[in-house]
């Protein structure tokens, strides 16, 4: 599962029963809608700060859905250095540690890399700083672009109120539009699946959603993998620190050709633990090498 899918499939939840509390009126869809997107960041923004524990649990399986292969691996995941996603550290494999050795070269690149960026910032700081920000901005740009295509492509009701692990929530369906015309390629994928999500009465946050594949789905106009028709995707996210929204389970099963002959059967989970605080400046914790 490429990440840029669940970033995709994460835009899509930001904006979506029937419980017993429906006895109050739902609050304006249009309005409820429009203060959601007010606090629409990425996950990956969100956890910029903080490091964490995912547990990943995949199976392989085979034409009639027997599992020919269980795998669980176990990462620490780390802030990447600017410029650099997210540095993990595979610990444990079924249950085996990572040995120290391997540990050890792994902290070693990563101490090399963020001493060659202290540099940098010694040397050229306005043009690393400039860098830096141009980045930024383009990240923010397409963000805003995404999620502009979310009220493009889809056909968004609300349902309901439902309470999801103790937080009462309003429950949105989105259903693409046929004849929608998104502007970025997020948009274009959106158009492949039916959402369900839940977003927090009170704070406007995703709490969960529930995506189908409602169509095939290609990657490299098709030569490189298509994701088919009927695979699910479920996402929960709990309050971490009291302050901020963040990934706690994220489950998929569902095919995918790779290629034009590999032909891929999978189910899984990613489960996310330990979140803690993560703060880094490169220039003053790393000393640039004379």
């Amino acid at each position: 599962m490429t990440r840029s899918l669940v970033g995709v499939l994460w835009l899509l939840g930001a904006v979506t029963v029937v419980g017993a509390a429906q006895q109050r009126p739902l609050p304006d869809q249009e309005s409820f809608l429009q203060e959601t997107r007010k606090h629409l960041q990425t996950d990956t923004s969100l956890q910029s700060s903080y490091m964490y524990v995912e547990t990943r649990h995949e199976r392989k399986l085979d034409k009639q859905g027997r599992v020919t292969d269980d795998t669980v691996r176990v990462y620490e995941s780390y802030p990447g250095l600017p410029g650099e996603g997210r540095w993990e550290r595979l610990i444990a494999e079924n249950g085996k540690p990572t040995p120290a050795e391997e540990l050890a070269k792994q902290d070693r690149e990563r101490q090399q890399k963020a001493e060659a960026i202290a540099r940098r910032l010694v040397t050229q700081p306005a043009k690393e700083n400039a860098r830096q920000e141009r980045e930024s901005g383009e990240q923010r740009r397409e963000l805003e672009e995404a999620v502009g295509d979310i009220f493009i492509v889809f056909d968004i009701r609300m349902i309901g109120r439902e309470v999801v692990e103790g937080h009462d929530t309003i429950a949105f369906s989105l259903t693409p539009r046929p004849n929608a015309k998104p502007k970025t390629r997020e948009g274009s994928q959106m158009r492949k699946f039916a959402v369900r999500a839940w977003i927090g009465e009170s704070d406007h946050e995703l709490v969960r959603l529930d995506a189908e594949a409602i169509d095939t789905l290609s990657f490299g106009m098709g030569l490189l993998a298509r994701l088919h028709k009927g695979a699910q995707m479920s996402f929960l996210r709990r309050r971490v620190n009291g302050e901020v929204w963040l990934p706690a389970v994220f489950r998929y099963s569902g095919s995918a050709r790779v290629g034009f002959f590999w032909m891929l059967r999978r189910s899984g989970a990613s489960e996310y633990s330990g979140y803690r605080k993560f703060s880094v400046d490169t220039s003053t914790t790393y000393k640039a090498t004379q």
